[in-house]
C-alpha cells in the first residue's frame, strides 16, 4: 500500500466525518477509501475510527494519531509551498468557529478585506458559543470570550472587549433604574457551556468598592444573540460588550446603567490544537484578526 494515500484517506475521513464525503474530496470510490483506512488500521493494529450507519467518529487513539499525521502532511505541504513560493499566497479551506454576535457584527463585515488579501482561502465558519471538540470536529481554530482552560489547546490572546451594563426602557419602567449594583433586581443569564452555570459579574467603583451581582434571572441563554434578544425584550439587565450594545443604545432600545462603575473587560482568545501544524492559511488568519481586534 502507498503510505501517503492511506494517511491522506484517514485524515480526510476524520475531517469529513464520512467515508462518502472523504471519497468525493479525494476523487476516489468510497470502497477504495474504506480499504485504505482498513489497511492502515491493520498495519498499526489499532482501531482509529468508530463506524456507524450515520457517522464516523475518531477514537481517542485515532485522534492522537490524527494530530501527528496532520503535522506530517502539513510539513509536506509547507515544503511544497516553499519551493513554489505559495507561502506568500496562502490557500485552501480554513475551518473556524466563533461566537454568533462576533461573527455577525465584527467578522462578517470585515471579511471582504480578508478576501482581498487572501483570495485563495476559503472559510468554513461555525457560529456558536458552545464548547466544541476542536480535534473531533476538525476545526482549525476557535475564537472565544473568556479564559480558555482546555489543556490540549494553545490559546492566543487577541484583544479585550469593553463591557457595560444595559437594560431596555420597558424593564426600567417596570423595575426602576438601579443606582447601585445591589439594587439590580433581575438579569438575563448567560449560560457557560463549560459548566452550565450562569456567568457571574463583578462591578467596581474607584479603587475601593467591589460588588458581585447576584440578582435572579427568569431566562438564561447560551447564545449571544439570544441573550441580547432577551434583554431587548425587557427580560432583565445585560452585561454586554460595547460593540453589541452601541447600535441599540443609539436607537434608544437599550439604556446604559451605572456608568460610574466598571466591569473587567472580556479577554478574547484564538485557540488551536496544541500538536497541530500551523498552516500558512491559519497564520494569515491569526495575523489578520490581530489587526482587526486592535481597531475595536
Amino acid at each position: 500500500m502507498d503510505r501517503f494515500d492511506t494517511l491522506l484517506a484517514f485524515v480526510r475521513v476524520v475531517e469529513a466525518g464520512s467515508f462518502t464525503k472523504a471519497a468525493q474530496t479525494l476523487h476516489m470510490s468510497k470502497t477504495t477509501v474504506s480499504q485504505l483506512v482498513q489497511q492502515l488500521e491493520a498495519r498499526l493494529q489499532v482501531k482509529l475510527l468508530h463506524r456507524t450507519t450515520r457517522q464516523v467518529r475518531v477514537t481517542p487513539e485515532g485522534a492522537a494519531y490524527y494530530d501527528r499525521v496532520v503535522r506530517v502532511l502539513g510539513d509536506l505541504e509547507d515544503a511544497d509551498n516553499d519551493l513554489t513560493d505559495e507561502l506568500a499566497a496562502p490557500r485552501g479551506r480554513l475551518r473556524i468557529d466563533v461566537p454568533s454576535p462576533f461573527a455577525r457584527l465584527i467578522l462578517m463585515p470585515a471579511l471582504p478585506d480578508f478576501h482581498r488579501r487572501y483570495p485563495d482561502i476559503q472559510i468554513d465558519m461555525g457560529v456558536s458559543d458552545r464548547n466544541i471538540d476542536v480535534i473531533g470536529e476538525n476545526v482549525d481554530c476557535v475564537v472565544r470570550g473568556g479564559e480558555i482552560t482546555v489543556p490540549s489547546l494553545v490559546a492566543k490572546r487577541i484583544g479585550d472587549l469593553k463591557l457595560g451594563l444595559f437594560a431596555a426602557p420597558d424593564y426600567l419602567r417596570r423595575e426602576g433604574t438601579p443606582s447601585h449594583p445591589a439594587e439590580i433586581k433581575q438579569i438575563v443569564g448567560f449560560l457557560l457551556s463549560s459548566s452550565g452555570n450562569v456567568r457571574a459579574a463583578k462591578m467596581r467603583r474607584g479603587g475601593e468598592e467591589s460588588v458581585a451581582v447576584s440578582a435572579r434571572y427568569i431566562v438564561a441563554a447560551d447564545d449571544g444573540n439570544a441573550y441580547l434578544a432577551a434583554g431587548l425584550a425587557g427580560m432583565g439587565v445585560l452585561w454586554l460588550p460595547h460593540y453589541m450594545a452601541q447600535p441599540h443604545a443609539a436607537r434608544g432600545e437599550l439604556t446604559p446603567l451605572l456608568e460610574d462603575w466598571t466591569i473587567d473587560p472580556m479577554p478574547m482568545y484564538l485557540a488551536y490544537p496544541q500538536n497541530r501544524h500551523i498552516s500558512a492559511k491559519l497564520r494569515a488568519f491569526m495575523a489578520w484578526i490581530d489587526e482587526l481586534m486592535a481597531k475595536i
